[in-house]
């Protein structure tokens, strides 16, 4: 006869293997890797800068074919999106959703691209965007889960909605324990979380303390990170000493009291950006996402969920393409620079050297720049016009007060957007040729903790570079005739 003994160990053993590999899974760190870039990185060099770093789990926004097919046998788990603009051809046609998972699911699973998650929609019930996807959300979801079914995928991706912070609340007067879904989306949330929940899928989530820091003067910055020095917070006996904290309780709650305790969560997108507003900098963000990083070390959660969090962090490399509408600081987003190189120092307890790794092998264009001639009065009457043309097609989102830029005197503001403009037109001759007030200097303009950048070389076609240069081109001939 077996030992008894040995037997239930050897059980203990069996039943744990699968709550290890998920406490591995949970306790690795993702990235949200965007691509509105006007010169983005290889791929090729993205995929390594992942590897290098020890990120095991990469969020995307679309299914860009490049990013997926560089991301083949990389062993990176994979969250691909479907922007919100698609929400309603999936929600209408059960044909599209299965050719979309065809194309964009099978096809990279079966080139061995790691496809965990299928994100439907981004933020979709975001109150600024006045509801516009209230009703195509969820037939959507319904419309790809199916699909993946259909596929033969239902165990294997899961699907999920990422969705703003503000889908939930604490009451005026009560801490996280008073948390429920907003009362104008409840029905919704509801339907949605309760199909997520059946279909063993998370509830994603994006927390971010800067925004409430940005949109509220009165905000108590300390709460913002996780050094312990805010005034702590009294939820019925639970403390609180630091924002993330009390907002993820607050969806634990909510979850809770809409009959959902165990669901899992995802954190989708956590950051705090480094330009483009007063208190977006490196020394803020450097704080936070360090704080945020060993905050989460260990696995020991929240006051209402102890176990390993699972998060993305938001983002990897800045993307200078973003919309600017909900503030300058979209563009300022990651953790490394456009060009790979990482801004402040930061330990993801990852790497041996405790160190961000930079891309590999990157190539610049010419160290050069285009500035504002020597000679040129500030009164000239076209440098208004040509400085308002070369921000609007440039990225002059490090200018302006509490910037990194913001200490730059007339002049040098002036320089700054011309050599925006010409880098971002990869230093083309035509693109420095503002009506007789720039000119092309060889000498680094950059000053303090301003950066003149240099533009990477594009990667993409010839033949696309040439149509990207010749849409510049035509906007100069405008400005020029807008000049004269």
């Amino acid at each position: 006869m077996k030992n008894p003994t040995r037997v239930c160990e050897v059980c203990v053993i069996v039943m744990l293997i699968p709550f290890l590999c998920w406490m591995e899974s949970v306790n690795a760190i993702g990235a949200n890797w965007g691509t509105q870039s006007s010169h983005p990185l290889p791929p090729e060099t993205v995929v390594r800068m992942l590897l290098d770093n020890g990120i095991q789990k990469v969020k995307l926004f679309d299914a860009d074919y490049g990013a997926l097919r560089a991301l083949s046998k990389s062993g990176i788990e994979v969250m691909v999106g479907i922007p919100n603009d698609l929400l309603a051809t999936m929600a209408s046609s059960m044909k599209a959703a299965e050719k979309w998972v065809s194309k964009n699911v099978s096809t990279h699973l079966s080139n061995s691209v790691n496809i965990r998650y299928v994100a439907v929609g981004n933020e979709p019930f975001l109150a600024t965007y006045n509801g516009s996807f209230l009703r195509t959300t969820f037939p959507a979801l319904e419309n790809i889960q199916a699909a993946l079914v259909k596929a033969g995928l239902g165990g294997k991706v899961k699907v999920t909605v990422p969705q703003n912070a503000d889908v939930y609340s604490p009451s005026e007067t009560g801490g996280p324990s008073s948390g429920d879904f907003r009362t104008d989306i409840h029905d919704y949330m509801f339907q949605i979380t309760k199909f997520l929940n059946d279909n063993g899928s998370p509830f994603t989530v994006n927390i971010y303390p800067f925004i409430s820091l940005y949109i509220d003067s009165n905000f108590p910055v300390e709460y913002a990170f996780f050094d312990g020095k805010a005034t702590p917070v009294d939820d019925g006996g639970t403390t609180y000493t630091n924002m993330f904290d009390a907002n993820y309780d607050t969806l634990v709650w909510a979850l809770q009291k809409n009959g959902f305790p165990n669901m899992g969560i995802i954190v989708g997108e956590i950051g705090w950006p480094s330009d483009g507003d007063r208190n977006a900098n490196n020394e803020y963000a450097e704080r936070f996402m360090q704080g945020f990083m060993t905050h989460i070390a260990g696995g020991k959660g929240t006051p209402m969920r102890q176990v390993p969090i699972e998060a993305y962090l938001f983002s990897l490399i800045d993307e200078d393409q973003k919309s600017i509408q909900p503030g300058n600081f979209e563009r300022h987003w990651g953790v490394f620079y456009f060009d790979g190189q990482p801004k402040y120092p930061l330990n993801l307890g990852t790497t041996a050297t405790g160190a961000l790794v930079p891309a590999r092998n990157v190539k610049y264009l010419q160290r050069k720049w285009c500035v504002l001639k020597d000679s040129v009065k500030l009164e000239d009457p076209s440098i208004a016009q040509s400085v308002s043309y070369a921000c609007a097609l440039g990225d002059c989102t490090s200018l302006g007060y509490g910037t990194s830029c913001g200490d730059l005197d007339g002049k040098m503001n002036i320089s700054y957007a011309f050599n925006s403009y010409y880098q971002i037109n990869n230093q083309l001759d035509e693109a420095c040729r503002f009506p007789n007030v720039s000119t092309i200097t060889k000498d680094d303009p950059s000053t303090g903790s301003c950066r003149f950048g240099i533009m990477i070389e594009p990667y993409y076609a010839a033949a696309d570079r040439r149509l990207h240069s010749g849409a510049y081109l035509a906007g100069l001939l405008l400005l020029s005739l807008i000049v004269l």
